[in-house]
């Protein structure tokens, strides 16, 4: 089995490398939310798009933060994870010093003012979801690893080709080998 842990709030999912799910090809998936009774929501953590956060939000004067595609559910809304409770003094804590959501307005003060940056929070255009029971069966079918030992600054790396396979890497030996799999093995 590719997985040796079970899901849980915080967890991240790292594809297998040969998914076929365009969605999810080579992701990093921050859990939100897990649980048995109401599924599960993620924030894809390596899918940039080609947007930056003023091409979407007015007001915005700094146009150094990436957009993430976060999943396929919602592309139309506007989520964000972060480190910086100490200054925004909201959101829902998911696991260690990381937080989904919070006061909107205050981050694009923050952002206006160049009191935070893209290395403290990512923000994203839609969400992953999962019914009950939905998840832990694409785990049984190889389709995911659960890392739910991992530092936080791994979710802010920007590149996601890196951030995929050092997520991988940091599961240990029996992962690592598989950062080095190629994209699309018939190539070869």
């Amino acid at each position: 089995m590719f997985s040796e842990f079970e899901p849980k709030k915080g967890s991240l999912l790292v594809s297998e490398p040969f998914m076929l799910d365009q969605n999810f090809e080579r992701s990093v998936i921050l859990l939100c939310e897990h649980d048995a009774e109401d599924g599960t929501v993620g924030l894809i953590l390596n899918h940039r798009s080609f947007m930056v956060l003023s091409d979407i939000v007015d007001g915005v004067e700094n146009p150094t933060f990436p957009v993430y595609l976060g999943g396929p559910v919602e592309q139309n809304t506007l989520y964000f994870v972060h480190e910086a409770y100490d200054r925004l003094k909201s959101g829902i804590h998911v696991v260690d010093n990381l937080f989904w959501g919070g006061d909107f307005e205050l981050l694009i003060e923050l952002i206006n003012r160049n009191e935070i940056t893209p290395e403290e929070v990512k923000l994203f255009l839609g969400y992953s979801g999962w019914s009950p029971e939905q998840l832990e069966k694409e785990i049984q079918q190889n389709c995911w690893a659960v890392h739910n030992t991992y530092v936080t600054d791994l979710a802010f790396i920007i590149d996601g080709e890196d951030l995929w396979k050092h997520t991988l890497i940091s599961l240990g030996p029996k992962y690592a080998h598989v950062a080095n799999f190629p994209k699309r093995p018939e190539y070869n």
